[in-house]
């Protein structure tokens, strides 16, 4: 299960593993009072993603 926590941003790559998917953007431990609409995000074949919302970059760990 991921450990990141807290409002993702551009600087950060998250790491999520398989567990995670599918993926969305606020991830559902985030704090969304104040975040953009929920968006799953495509990681499966790439294994990378970025919210078009919020620019937080994403990478499939396995």
């Amino acid at each position: 299960m991921n450990t990141n926590s807290g409002k993702p941003t551009k600087a950060d790559v998250i790491r999520v593993d398989r567990s995670d998917l599918p993926l969305s953007c606020p991830r559902p431990e985030d704090e969304v009072w104040n975040m953009h609409p929920r968006v799953y995000l495509p990681i499966e074949k790439t294994g990378e993603a970025t919210c078009p919302y919020c620019g937080a970059r994403y990478r499939l760990a396995d």
